[in-house]
């Protein structure tokens, strides 16, 4: 598993790491019950402190996609990817919300909105 830190994102550490690894496991590269890399073995080849991956831990876990076993370590939970899928589609669905608000109100019709939407996301591919 590897992990990339930006020392000068704007993005604190500790989300940089927690983000990465919910991408590892929605991308099928981390399994259900693969075992995520001790808290001082992961901190130790980053870099940093071991209490920035012990908060990056706590909100993967938090959010459902890993497990921690007193004595074991933490794993990648059997729920996450489902729950995750969700969760984005719902701020989807809200930022939809809003731009059609203001697609409305600037007297922008739906053909242009799909055709805009449509642009946008091809372009980085």
């Amino acid at each position: 598993m590897e992990i990339f830190i930006n020392n000068h994102a704007s993005i604190p550490i500790y989300e940089q790491i927690s983000s990465q690894i919910k991408a590892l496991i929605i991308n099928g590269e981390l399994k259900a019950g693969e075992a995520l890399p001790s808290i001082r073995g992961l901190a130790k080849s980053l870099h940093i402190s071991v209490l920035t991956v012990q908060k990056s831990y706590d909100v993967l876990q938090k959010d459902g996609f890993i497990e921690t076993t007193a004595g074991k370590g933490c794993f990648v939970s059997a729920q996450n990817q489902d729950f995750y899928i969700e969760e984005q589609q719902k701020k989807i669905e809200d930022r939809f919300v809003e731009a059609i608000e203001i697609a409305r109100a600037s007297g922008i019709n739906l053909d242009k909105l799909i055709g805009l939407l449509k642009l946008l996301y091809e372009e980085d591919e």
